[in-house]
């Protein structure tokens, strides 16, 4: 099997090139990764920390440990690494950490370089990035590696009998620190013991925005304290039901504001041109009375944290095809969350879902009626919130947890 997964590798480094040339996210990925080596350049001679994250969400999940590590143990470098160009694009130039690049391919040679290269003091994964000769090299080089809020599945390779050559990777693991008490039993189930169950550091994360945040000026005047719906995230499918609502069903008295997931020019003025209703692009504000419009778009990237804070209900995108994104930054603010039904993969979602704090929803019908109901029933709107709220707080700590371990071995 591992022959084969280098196999698969190789051909991967072949095709992504050609495919970059017609792909503008695959060309950069392509791009990204020439310049990564001489990033990494600058860390010579230094002691590193290495965070590897898929994307943004588990860039959030990384974000508390870093700025801890910068509090306790500022004579080490940082390094982030990206493997999605979603994620690297947003975050490239953040300002904790040394370096940020993407990571290379998983093949042998390659990743064998830049662990030699960078000589990490410890290596922290975070969720679920499992890159068998990142961490077959990292074994070899006997670095400290550990998973940060982890969460395996039954399904899983390393589950089945003809992943043997995944889980004798995952024994580059000093540590796993995982969410949730069946990740501790599957790994303990391929006698993996040093588990420990922490929870999720995004918690910690999205507790923290709250002291943090101040709701943009130019929100809270096209606001004009009426009742808001801040949708984030949001695919092709999410806008259909969300524009079917807004023409046909919604209030005089409710406003939006739609934070696409993907800032495409001529998608977002498909999206506008597809609105009744009196409709503004963020790009496009200055100079407007923003108070007249009842439908604002946001055509940028990186506010809508700060957005969620003005809203009084907020639906997440991607729930109903693509992959549920973060749901705990609107929950954190106390408000109802609305979400597509494929959110299986997601324990904070099944979480929320159980206790009514978050509605998933599966077709328009669906969707408007909760919509009309959080609108007209202000008491089952503020109960909603607030299990959001209490649900987020009892899960505080995951950071603590890690904080603790990592003094030990620093």
């Amino acid at each position: 099997m591992n022959l084969l997964y280098n196999i698969v590798v190789f051909i991967t480094s072949l095709l992504v090139p050609v495919i970059a040339l017609f792909d503008k996210k695959m060309n950069l990925c392509v791009t990204g990764r020439k310049e990564s080596f001489s990033k990494i350049s600058t860390l010579k001679n230094s002691k590193t920390i290495w965070f590897h994250v898929a994307s943004l969400g588990e860039f959030e999940q990384a974000r508390p440990i870093i700025e801890e590590i910068r509090k306790t143990h500022s004579k080490y470098k940082i390094l982030v690494t990206f493997f999605s160009p979603s994620g690297y694009e947003i975050r490239k130039n953040y300002n904790l950490a040394d370096v940020v690049c993407y990571l290379p391919l998983d093949a042998p040679s390659a990743v064998r370089k830049f662990v030699k290269e960078v000589r990490p003091v410890l290596v922290l994964f975070i969720k679920y990035e499992f890159w068998p000769n990142l961490l077959n090299a990292l074994k070899k080089e006997k670095i400290k590696t550990i998973l940060v809020s982890g969460i395996l599945r039954k399904n899983q390779i390393f589950f089945k009998y003809y992943g043997g050559f995944m889980r004798r990777s995952l024994q580059a693991f000093d540590h796993f620190f995982v969410q949730d008490n069946t990740s501790r039993e599957l790994l303990n189930s391929i006698n993996f013991s040093a588990v420990t169950v922490s929870g999720d550091t995004r918690f910690d994360r999205v507790s923290g925005i709250l002291s943090q945040v101040n709701t943009p000026e130019f929100i809270e005047e096209f606001k004009n304290n009426q009742f808001t719906v801040v949708a984030g995230s949001t695919w092709k499918e999410d806008e259909e039901l969300l524009v079917n609502y807004i023409n046909n069903r919604a209030s005089e008295n409710e406003k939006f504001i739609i934070a696409p997931h993907q800032i495409n020019r001529d998608a977002i003025l498909r999206l506008q041109q597809s609105i009744d209703k009196t409709t503004l692009l963020f790009s496009e504000k200055e100079g407007k009375k923003l108070t007249e419009y009842r439908v604002l778009i946001i055509d940028t990237i990186g506010i809508l944290t700060k957005i969620y804070a003005a809203a009084d209900v907020a639906y997440v995108g991607g729930g109903l095809n693509t992959g549920l994104h973060n749901i705990l930054e609107p929950a954190t603010f106390g408000i109802p969350v609305v979400i597509g039904n494929n959110y299986n993969k997601f324990k904070e979602a099944i979480d929320l879902v159980s206790l009514n704090g978050c509605i998933p929803i599966s077709n328009q019908e669906e969707f408007s009626d909760i919509f009309i109901k959080l609108y007209t029933d202000e008491n089952y709107r503020n109960n909603t919130g607030e299990i959001n709220k209490k649900y987020i707080q009892e899960n505080l700590g995951a950071t603590t947890f890690i904080m603790n371990y990592l003094k030990t071995q620093l």
